[in-house]
């Protein structure tokens, strides 16, 4: 026994045996990492082992590369490169933990355009055990300063570690040679960052994700007019034509696009003790005068709101990495539906309450051809009036009516609620709902911020009525993305009251809500299966626009024609019959799983799946060639971004002017008398402080 340990000691005392024992801490580290920190799906034993595999190849290469270096230098490159790739461990897991997704180069260039507000969010992330991703670094630290592992000052020959770091490649190629026989074409046809990390590592993941970062950025250069035959190919085959019953119903109106933040569909009628969470928007809910959609699902992906409002503005989908707003937004051309709106006479302006580089919006939003984007900057600064991301909704809604009365009819206006964000802060004297009792920190206090934009909305819906602007108006009121994310399983549990939600109650639990209200609207619950990408072809066909020869993903929800097939953004889908959820597949009606297909069952499956993956590569073609600048669309004009600018001062002369040429705001409507005083709230932040001063 005692010889054996002498020769281990000894074995650690040399370079390689100290090597050695970095690269196996690294790997047991890296396993429980995946194993515990990530949803990856991992099934049967080939998965598994897959798994523990990965670990290695990468760790070969990159803590070998100290091997390359002599004495106590190579000692601490090793440790030094093992803090790094740590480190990057430790921010997938904090950035997962929120997003159920990995970081990525795209997404690390938009950094700067949605970090305000970040450090908030990271403290509600963190756990203590997170931590232990360092573990491995601060013991071979320990050991190496209080001599309980020697270092070998001999030279370690250069051969040798060449040796390793081939090895490293070689086992990579193993790796990845099992990965296609478990899961073919990994590389080629995956919309998921899940399946690159649970075959090939993380490291493999940020190689490959930086890869096709620069692969993309090659595709622009290189796209062609040529580019665009399988798109309009596609488009063409698929198009649904408008219900005649619908179909230009709301032409020459007002329309309100109402942006629910983290809204999901569970809320609706959803009551916490009795009370209900969303009174208002369950009246609207069940409206006469509103169509509402129960099978109506978010697909969005990294980029999260932005790909939201990607989809309904443009009917385009996100990226599968990064935020197509921020990576294309300031260079790809549009045909957008503000431009649309715009070319038709419509005004156009975006309301947000927050600064206007968040998401990039204030570059995207010139190529989709907003006339006007009220941001932070016009609104008056009160105390206490910021939460998390941006001023409260009950003080945004009120201060961006200041504007909407000024705006000449008919306008376009599009107001983005933020108090529902995540980390979902709220001060006492706002909450008037308890909290829900998950037992998770996080998610309890979801509801309390859910009911805010609840009042916020009803408050906001008075002041329509009050001024008038209600009956001449259609609203579109839609759930941008969950709230709780998959990373909180006895939150949803409690919440779905089952003992472990299985991948069918997590697609359904996707849901957010999607409203059209309208007064005289024939209404009613419409149990047509949809998502994001059918906004505006929707709207469109309702305004009495045909979105025929438009390049739009989306089909008209009201279509008798459309397939009702839902594309998530990673490949899975849901449709009236079958829905694809993490890689299990079930019956969309019963929830039933289907273990084994038959071959009909496989036949309609490969079809519904081409479909998705055909749309999802062509939008992504789309976008990542920049391919609108070749498509000419008959009678609309290209958006010339100079041609815009959101700076205060001049947005407010141009404003001014506009009122001046077209003579029918609110305002003027109104003998040029101000409604804002009509616009009630409860805000305890105004009540203290009622004097609002906006930039003149």
């Amino acid at each position: 026994m005692k010889s054996a340990l002498k020769k281990l000691r000894d074995g650690l005392n040399t370079k390689l045996g100290f090597f050695l024992l970095t690269l196996l801490l690294f790997a047991i580290k890296s396993y429980w990492a995946y194993s515990t920190k990530f949803n990856l799906g991992v099934k049967g034993s080939v998965q598994h082992f897959l798994l523990a595999f990965n670990t290695i190849p990468g760790a070969l290469v990159f803590i070998g590369i100290a091997l390359y270096f002599r004495g106590r230098l190579s000692y601490w490159l090793m440790s030094l490169i093992n803090f790094l790739l740590s480190t990057w461990l430790f921010a997938n897991i904090l950035y997962y933990r929120e997003f159920s997704d990995f970081i990525t180069f795209n997404l690390i260039k938009g950094s700067g355009s949605t970090s305000n507000n970040l450090g908030k969010s990271l403290l509600g992330i963190m756990k203590p055990s997170d931590f232990l991703v360092y573990a491995d670094v601060i013991i071979l630290i320990i050991v190496l300063l209080t001599h309980l592992i020697r270092v070998d000052m001999r030279y370690f020959k250069t051969r040798y570690a060449m040796t390793i770091t081939a090895l490293g490649f070689v086992l990579f190629g193993v790796n990845l040679g099992m990965a296609e026989s478990n899961r073919s074409q990994l590389l080629t046809r995956t919309f998921d960052n899940n399946y690159i990390v649970k075959y090939l590592g993380l490291q493999a993941y940020t190689i490959y994700d930086g890869v096709k970062t620069q692969h993309n950025d090659a595709i622009k250069s290189r796209a062609e007019s040529n580019d665009l035959k399988p798109v309009l190919r596609f488009l063409h085959s698929n198009y649904a034509s408008p219900n005649v019953q619908y179909y230009g119903t709301a032409k020459g109106k007002n329309v309100f696009i109402i942006h629910l933040e983290s809204f999901q569909q569970f809320l609706i009628d959803y009551k916490v003790n009795g009370q209900e969470v969303t009174p208002t928007l369950n009246k609207l809910y069940h409206s006469d005068n509103t169509l509402a959609f129960d099978n109506f699902f978010h697909q969005v992906a990294q980029g999260k709101t932005s790909d939201a409002e990607m989809m309904l503005e443009n009917s385009l989908f996100g990226l599968p990495e990064g935020s197509a707003m921020v990576s294309d937004g300031s260079t790809n051309t549009f045909q957008s539906m503000p431009a649309l709106m715009d070319q038709r006479g419509y005004t156009t302006a975006s309301f947000h309450g927050d600064v206007p580089s968040f998401w990039n919006r204030d570059n995207a939003y010139k190529s989709f051809g907003y006339q006007y984007f009220f941001s932070k900057n016009f609104f008056p600064k009160t105390p206490d009036y910021d939460a998390g991301y941006g001023i409260k909704d009950k003080i945004f809604m009120k201060d961006s009516a200041y504007y909407l009365e000024q705006l000449p009819q008919p306008f376009y206006a599009k107001l983005i609620t933020v108090t529902n964000h995540y980390p979902y802060i709220l001060d006492k004297k706002n909450k008037s709902i308890d909290p829900l009792t998950t037992g998770d920190k996080t998610v309890d206090p979801y509801v309390q911020t859910a009911h805010y934009l609840d009042q916020s909305i009803q408050e906001f819906l008075n002041y329509l009525d009050a001024s008038g602007l209600r009956k001449n108006s259609i609203l579109i009121l839609y759930g941008d993305h969950y709230g709780i994310s998959n990373n909180h399983p006895s939150a949803i549990n409690k919440i779905l009251k089952t003992k472990k939600a299985n991948n069918y109650q997590l697609a359904m639990f996707q849901k957010v809500p999607f409203m059209i209200n309208m007064d005289g609207l024939k209404g009613g619950i419409d149990h047509t299966y949809g998502g994001e990408i059918d906004v505006l072809p929707t709207l469109e066909d309702l305004l009495g626009m045909s979105s025929k020869n438009y390049i739009q993903f989306g089909q008209d929800l009201l279509s008798p024609q459309r397939n009702q097939i839902v594309s998530f953004r990673d490949g899975d889908f849901v449709t009236p019959k079958y829905t694809k959820y993490n890689g299990d597949i079930y019956y969309t009606k019963t929830g039933k799983q289907i273990k084994q297909q038959t071959p009909k069952q496989k036949k309609e499956l490969d079809k519904i799946q081409h479909y998705v993956t055909t749309e999802l590569g062509l939008s992504d073609k789309v976008m990542n060639g920049d391919l609108l600048r070749f498509y000419h669309l008959r009678g609309f004009k290209k958006v010339n971004k100079k041609d815009y600018t959101y700076n205060t001062q001049k947005s407010l002369k141009k404003l001014k002017q506009a009122r001046k040429k077209k003579k029918t705001s609110v305002k003027a409507e109104n003998n040029n008398q101000s409604t804002f005083d009509e616009y009630s709230t409860d805000a305890p932040e105004l009540k203290e402080n009622p004097k609002l001063d906006f930039p003149k």
